[in-house]
């Protein structure tokens, strides 16, 4: 779990969101691991991949690769740059649910050097209720579905996916509506 929270950071495509679910899942079904370890393991993951990406913000910029200087990706960062000197703590903890803004926000944090004890501490806070998050999504549905670990984790994680598509198509009826997609 810890390695794909950890890969999840900087390839959005790794299912680190659907691991903590599944472990939840099995902490409440099964007895093992116990929910507070599956916690504190993927807030660790979320938190090193998070400084990770800040710390390429930091050394790499924002226009060392090609992805890099799309329109679109450059949007994000310039979008992010401008959140991050306003609300530091409100567009770091909102990027940690939002897969692709998490990296940019990350990596805009880095770039625009925002405070390396400030970040931590708000990253490290916002990795924790992400974690938390996650975990207590399969922990629930563990505890309301019958028939053991697998059909737990099988139907956590596809709650969880249900969420997370409900969140990105809100958010993008809302971008639409407001100009920022």
């Amino acid at each position: 779990m810890f390695v794909l929270v950890l890969g999840d950071a900087f390839l959005v495509v790794i299912p680190g969101e659907a691991a903590v679910t599944a472990f939840g899942a099995l902490a409440v079904s099964s007895g093992a691991p116990p929910l507070v370890a599956v916690i504190v393991v993927a807030t660790a993951g979320a938190l090193l991949g998070d400084v990770g990406c800040y710390l390429g913000g930091r050394w790499i910029g924002l226009e060392r690769w090609g992805w890099m200087r799309r329109p679109r990706v450059q949007a994000a960062f310039s979008w992010a740059r401008t959140r991050l000197d306003r609300r530091t703590a409100l567009v770091l903890f909102t990027a940690r649910f939002i897969p692709f803004a998490r990296l940019a926000v990350n990596l805009t944090a880095g770039a625009s050097r925002v405070p390396a004890p400030r970040y931590v501490a708000v990253a490290g806070l916002a990795a924790l209720g992400w974690a938390a998050y996650q975990a207590l999504i399969g922990a629930v549905v563990a505890s309301v579905v019958p028939g053991g670990p697998i059909v737990a984790v099988v139907v956590s994680v596809v709650v969880a996916i249900g969420i997370g598509l409900a969140i990105d198509a809100l958010l993008a009826r809302r971008g639409r509506r407001t100009g920022m997609l």
